[in-house]
């Protein structure tokens, strides 16, 4: 014998416990959630290092544009200066301005104008024109200009305020022209912000940072830049001084492809957080049901474990090859054997009978086959003690959770008592159907008395004709032939009158064998037919033409139509002379059955008594057993056919008789 698993010694393991689940669970959460709370806080004190960095450049390169700018424009000064102090030396002084002031509009793109104002602010001379920055007519005492120059008069350079035009924005610078100490004009610098602001900021510089000049009032006088920085806080403003009066060198520092990239890993960060956060939600949930399920099945393992413990019917499974692989404890009790003999063990089986091993080993490969027999079959089994018993066997395929079939399981049913219940019922059966012929002939015997006494006085009368005729010595050879012929068909006559009652009477195995049911009611109604004509019953016979034979003991269905007919005779006892008629008819259905009437013309049947009439001492008679329409029921269904009642719409009852025309 093979190893097999014992799937009958499962032990019941007791439920794990859940709570460790939701411990475990909890614990990764907490941590899952402490994970991203730490990596949003590295991310931002990363963030913010990245901005204190970028800050702290920011500063410092502002700081570096901002002095460049301040050195560029004293230089620029200086030249003006010692062009001024050049003027005074000269000769040609026209010259000299044109020269210089051509040399240092090259040098200086930003530099729109270049203007030789005498003592009076009126324009000697300029390059590239004379035309005075501002829209004033004159430089007057109360104009910027005038202003600017009574502060250039001081001895120092003056730069006056940022103003817009419909050019650009610009600003001008003040050198004053002393010549022994005696004021002798100006010399005056137009700037273009936009164009000092293009020369003095790299290239570099305007790729990392926007850089705008803005005035007192916050409005941009100009701006040097790629790209809009509006969408970035991080900014840093610086006194532009030269010129003063409030104007701002504000430098803002573009959202650079580092902090996008470190935006989008934080969030990439985030999101995997999320989704790994959002996964151990789920996982708890499929935990969750896991456990459930598992904690379900093991509770219904027990029920049915418990279930099949109870069970007084045998389980057996059989796997694809033919070995045992599970039993329950009703079929080792009704075997005798342990489960570890059985589990495992291949054909031939040590329950199986050697009697009918050959039988068995047929069934079993039927049922490997896929040919088990959905009705069931029976086999006789043995016990291990050596017993025999009777078993009923419904084998069904056996299929796992994904749908394939593993194996067979069997449903094992002793029937051995059941079997001998039915032996002895159709025993007890076999003695009241006697019982009830016999009682239907003592009821007919004044009846078969008087038709026996016709032929035996027929045949007292022909035989003491013949001696007569032999004593008077007058007679011929032919009259006693006739005589003596007629003598032989009365003793025929009463030979089939006694035989027929000793077939009906005779206790025997019912013999199935072709039969015409017209012939079985032809002999009922000749049985019947005198005690009809006593009771003034006329019995009418309606019989088809064309009618199949159909396997059936024609004695006992002879049997069902007397006590039928008798039944409906006696049920006619105060119906009028003139109504009291029995019909029996035969005729044949469309669903090959035949079917046999039995119809009378008595008072009917109440629908109190209806229900009960087939059952079993059941009488609607003082003096009746109660078993007669019972028996005729168990005699119909023997032959695989039906029995039952229906009123008659002309008065009375109807009995109908079907039977199948092919019978096994």
């Amino acid at each position: 014998m093979k190893d097999a698993p014992l799937v009958y010694q499962r032990d019941l393991r007791r439920p794990i416990p859940q709570n460790w689940s939701h411990w475990y669970l909890s614990i990764l959460k907490v941590a899952v959630g402490l994970l991203l709370i730490l990596l949003i806080a590295l991310l931002w004190l990363l963030r913010q290092n990245a901005i204190d960095e970028q800050r702290s450049t920011l500063i410092a390169d502002v700081l570096w544009l901002e002095q460049s700018v301040r050195f560029h424009l004293e230089g620029n000064s200086e030249q003006l200066r010692q062009l001024a102090l050049d003027l005074t030396r000269a000769g040609d002084q026209e010259a000299l301005f044109a020269l210089r002031a051509r040399h240092i509009l090259k040098n200086n793109p930003e530099l729109q104008q270049v203007l030789w104002l005498d003592a009076t602010a009126t324009a000697v001379h300029g390059m590239p024109t004379r035309k005075l920055p501002r829209h004033e007519s004159e430089a007057s005492d109360d104009s910027p200009v005038g202003r600017a120059i009574e502060l250039a008069r001081l001895g120092e350079p003056v730069y006056s305020d940022a103003y817009q035009t419909a050019e650009a924005s610009q600003f001008e610078l003040y050198v004053p022209i002393f010549d022994d100490g005696r004021y002798r004009g100006t010399l005056l610098g137009v700037y273009s912000l936009n164009g000092l602001l293009k020369q003095q900021v790299p290239w570099w510089f305007a790729e990392k940072y926007q850089v705008r000049v803005l005035d007192g009032n916050g409005s941009v006088l100009a701006s040097k830049s790629k790209i809009d920085a509006a969408a970035t806080t991080l900014s840093y403003p610086v006194i532009l001084d030269p010129p003063g009066y409030g104007v701002v060198l504000q430098v803002t520092a573009y959202r650079g492809a580092d902090n996008l990239a470190q935006t989008l890993i934080a969030a990439l960060i985030i999101v995997l957080a999320a989704a790994v956060f959002w996964s151990l939600w789920a996982v708890r949930g499929l935990i969750q049901r896991r456990l459930y399920a598992e904690q379900a099945l093991r509770s219904e393992y027990a029920f049915r474990k418990a279930m099949e413990d109870s069970l007084m019917v045998g389980m057996r499974a059989r796997d694809l090859d033919g070995r045992v692989s599970y039993v329950n404890p009703a079929f080792l009790h009704m075997v005798g054997f342990s489960a570890e003999e059985l589990i495992g063990s291949e054909p031939p089986m040590p329950y199986w009978a050697p009697e009918e091993m050959e039988r068995t080993l047929q069934l079993h490969n039927e049922v490997l086959q896929g040919k088990a027999p959905p009705e069931g079959f029976e086999i006789r089994l043995m016990r291990k003690d050596g017993s025999r018993f009777d078993a009923l066997v419904y084998e069904a395929p056996l299929i796992d959770a994904d749908g394939q079939q593993t194996g067979w399981m069997a449903s094992i049913i002793d029937v051995t008592v059941r079997k001998h219940a039915e032996e002895l019922a159709q025993q007890q059966q076999e003695k009241l159907q006697v019982t009830a012929r016999l009682v239907t002939m003592g009821e007919m015997a004044s009846t078969l008395a008087h038709e026996l006494n016709q032929p035996l006085a027929a045949i007292t009368s022909y035989n003491a004709g013949c001696l007569n005729k032999l004593e008077s010595g007058n007679f011929t050879t032919e009259q006693l032939q006739e005589a003596l012929g007629k003598l032989a068909v009365q003793a025929q006559r009463a030979g089939h009158i006694i035989r027929r009652v000793h077939d009906f009477v005779r206790k025997s195995e019912p013999k199935r064998a072709p039969c015409d049911l017209a012939e079985v009611i032809d002999d009922s109604v000749g049985f019947i037919d005198g005690a009809a004509k006593a009771r003034g019953v006329r019995i009418v016979r309606e019989i088809q033409g064309m009618r199949p034979e159909l396997m059936a003991d024609p004695v006992m269905l002879e049997q069902v139509l007397l006590n039928l007919m008798r039944n409906g005779i006696e049920a006619m006892r105060h119906t009028p002379s003139e109504q009291r008629r029995l019909t029996v008819k035969l005729s044949q259905l469309d669903n090959h059955q035949m079917e046999i009437r039995v119809i009378d013309r008595g008072p009917g049947i109440p629908p109190e008594v209806k229900d009960k009439l087939f059952t079993p001492l059941f009488s609607t008679k003082a003096e009746g057993m109660g078993m007669g329409l019972n028996i005729c029921r168990s005699i119909i269904e023997v032959h695989h056919g039906r029995l039952w009642v229906e009123p008659n719409p002309e008065g009375g009852s109807i009995f109908f008789i079907t039977l199948p025309i092919a019978m096994q």
